[in-house]
């Protein structure tokens, strides 16, 4: 069984975008973890689309992930985790959804924004 890994949304992008660091990095990664995305990237990613048919490029794409969706506790997580960071370092809600997702579930999680998530204690925050 693999170990899983969540995936930040900008590292997603940047595969769409065809950047070759992410789209080595997912294809390594994909060998030997379970590639995760929490609900807010995945509603992220559909944002992003511009019309029809791009919708449906970006919804096969989110398809090649597990997608974690928010419950109770990622919920009160992320609520207590505004509450410690929001005003000290600006953490936004997508932010602190992501990353209690990542808390809650005990995953191990992955972004390019290190800074925006580097000061949140009990996150598991890999090296980008």
């Amino acid at each position: 069984m693999y170990k899983q890994i969540l995936i930040d949304t900008d590292i997603l992008i940047d595969f769409g975008r065809a950047d070759l660091k992410a789209a080595t990095y997912l294809q390594n990664m994909g060998l030997t973890h379970n590639l995760c995305i929490s609900s807010i990237t995945a509603m992220e990613l559909l944002i992003g689309a511009a019309n029809k048919q791009e919708l449906g490029i970006i919804e096969k794409f989110i398809k090649r992930f597990s997608i974690i969706h928010i419950d109770k506790l990622v919920s009160e997580t992320a609520y207590n985790l505004i509450k410690e960071y929001r005003l000290s370092y600006g953490l936004l809600l997508a932010d602190a959804l992501i990353a209690s997702t990542s808390i809650v579930n005990n995953i191990d999680f992955i972004s390019k924004n290190q800074k925006d998530y580097r000061f949140i204690k009990d996150l598991k925050l890999l090296s980008y």
